[in-house]
């Protein structure tokens, strides 16, 4: 361990230690307010491209453990901390934090001032940023505030299509991979269904052939509106009758796919206390988020679709309901490992969508 430095592309300075693995790295700080859940947050690839900064001061309590993994790498480039545990008490625990960092080649900063970087993220908004062994004056702010996240969904989805049998398979389900979080798939198998994990580029007529009784868009990184060829593909998989379900990026691809607008928020939303209203009941959900995009509410068309869910904290969409295609959003995470378990019950309404659809057929 020795000292860093974390460069904001405005030029101020924090000056802590470094644990994980060494060497300097630049991407777009975000913070997370979750007080557990750090495991699913490190391996949720919707933050490839980012350096996490974690609100909550002590982390790695309870170790490192596998089977909590929401995938088989880690999404961020770096992760900051105010304290890593480096002795933690978990029976199900298989490490340290720092020796996880170290074997997957992801730089550790931890000593700073973390709620003060907080409070500067909450009011000037997300920036970019460089953690580096390097003296600050001989580092250009030019080049760290030049860094964007390219070709994101390319980067993190899986490479050919792989089929999952679920305990009884009851239906079919294509699951695009844009980025997915296991346990999207884990809450559909559990619930009988046969999942086609599938990269992010399959074709409209290699979904349709599989003969699937439904489709999960999955999250992912990055700003939705750089997809261009799958807000196509999803134009033409909206006409064809096959029921929809969009979660985090893919709630604002199948927006885009409908003519909506996105634009990115001020500092986002990542964290395992986020209330949604279901404008339909009036009641308050508690969810998991993990992202920097919206829907755009003015631009939603309400010949085409219903506004579902709002923030409660500040009324951006949260998810929609589509009158005359068989599809349905939600910007936070229904299967919410590291979170609230306040809305599985989506999983349950999309099935239900599966089994009206088979029954009329």
């Amino acid at each position: 361990m020795g000292g860093l430095h974390l460069i904001l592309e405005n030029g101020m300075v924090f000056e802590g230690q470094s644990f994980g693995s060494e060497g300097d790295v630049t991407g777009e700080i975000v913070f997370t307010t979750g007080m557990t859940g750090y495991l699913e947050t490190l391996t949720d690839q919707s933050y490839h491209g980012q350096i996490v900064l974690q609100t909550f001061p002590l982390i790695g309590n309870y170790g490192i453990i596998p089977s909590d993994f929401e995938s088989s790498s880690v999404g961020p480039l770096a992760y900051i901390v105010k304290t890593p545990c480096q002795s933690p008490s978990n029976f199900r625990s298989e490490g340290t934090l720092d020796r996880f960092l170290k074997e997957k080649g992801v730089v550790g900063l931890y000593g700073i001032d973390t709620r003060a970087l907080t409070r500067i993220i909450r009011e000037h908004g997300v920036m970019n940023g460089r953690i580096t062994k390097t003296t600050p004056l001989e580092v250009s702010l030019e080049e760290i505030r030049s860094y964007r996240i390219k070709n994101a969904v390319p980067n993190v989805s899986c490479a050919k299509p792989a089929l999952h049998k679920g305990d009884g398979s009851k239906y079919t389900v294509a699951l695009f991979d844009f980025g997915l979080k296991e346990n999207i798939k884990r809450e559909l198998l559990k619930r009988g269904c046969d999942v086609w994990v599938l990269p992010w580029d399959t074709s409209p007529e290699a979904v349709v052939g599989l003969e699937v009784d439904g489709i999960v868009l999955s999250n992912g990184p990055g700003d939705p509106a750089d997809n261009i060829k799958i807000i196509q593909n999803l134009r033409i998989l909206m006409q064809t009758g096959i029921p929809i379900f969009g979660i985090c990026l893919g709630h604002q691809l199948l927006a885009l796919a409908s003519g909506f607008k996105t634009h990115k928020l001020k500092y986002g939303h990542r964290g395992a206390n986020q209330p949604v209203k279901d404008l339909m009941s009036g009641r308050v959900y508690i969810s998991s988020q993990n992202h920097g995009y919206a829907v755009t509410r003015e631009s939603i068309d309400k010949r085409i679709a219903a506004e579902w869910f709002v923030n409660v904290n500040d009324l951006t969409c949260e998810g929609l309901w589509y009158k005359h295609i068989p599809a349905f959003s939600v910007q936070f995470h229904p299967e919410a490992c590291g979170g609230p378990l306040d809305t599985a019950f989506l999983f349950d309404l999309f099935l239900e969508r599966l089994g009206e659809r088979k029954h009329a057929a």
